[in-house]
């Protein structure tokens, strides 16, 4: 894989569009799951897959084919996002009530695998907390803890997309998770005292 997207990336810097489509194919809808789990919001996401795309067009040439096309491009669309959230940041709290309904639309995406009704309302719910902790996460450790445990990279291509040592990386997900592990107790308390969603 890596040969072909090395290539791939050699033949787009030399203008061939067929190999820029290729690459746009092999990587959007990973780049959106990234953006969009790191934005939580649809159009947000779409508009940072074209931006990242855009990016890796124009610097084409400055690609280093020593490296993983992957962790340039991951590189590219989690700065990118995190460029976008420091910008939300100064309008508006993080913590903000995301409007009924944004936010689910990946959810539907999901495939089925046909549990019953109740099974699946605690799936979501569940998934659901998990979103919403992960919406409240540090900006530092949001984007480790989704390269991590939603891309399932290792610590050493999260190091390499962050441009960071692994051991700054280990730190930050151990925290990371520390930090969900708080805010989804935190919500099953909430949740045991007040068991009423409706």
């Amino acid at each position: 894989m890596n040969f072909v997207e090395a290539r791939l990336a050699k033949l787009a810097r030399n203008g061939d569009r067929n190999a820029f489509a290729e690459l746009v194919e092999l990587y959007k809808d990973k780049i959106f799951h990234l953006a969009y789990r790191m934005l939580n919001n649809k159009q947000e996401a779409e508009d940072a897959v074209q931006e990242t795309f855009l990016r890796v067009y124009t610097n084409l040439h400055r690609y280093d084919e020593n490296q993983k096309f992957s962790t340039w491009i991951f590189r590219i669309g989690t700065n990118l996002c995190i460029d976008k959230l420091r910008r939300r940041k100064n309008t508006y709290s993080l913590d903000a009530e995301m409007p009924d309904g944004e936010g689910n639309d990946y959810y539907a995406m999901l495939p089925s695998h046909e549990d019953t009704p109740e099974k699946q309302v605690i799936v979501s719910e569940t998934q659901e907390q998990i979103r919403r902790a992960i919406e409240t996460l540090p900006e530092k450790y949001k984007s480790v803890v989704i390269l991590r445990y939603l891309h399932d990279m290792s610590l050493q291509e999260i190091s390499d997309v962050l441009d960071m040592p692994v051991t700054t990386i280990k730190t930050r997900v151990h925290r990371g998770r520390e930090y969900l592990r708080k805010r989804l107790e935190q919500e099953d308390q909430v949740g045991s005292t007040n068991p009423v969603h409706m």
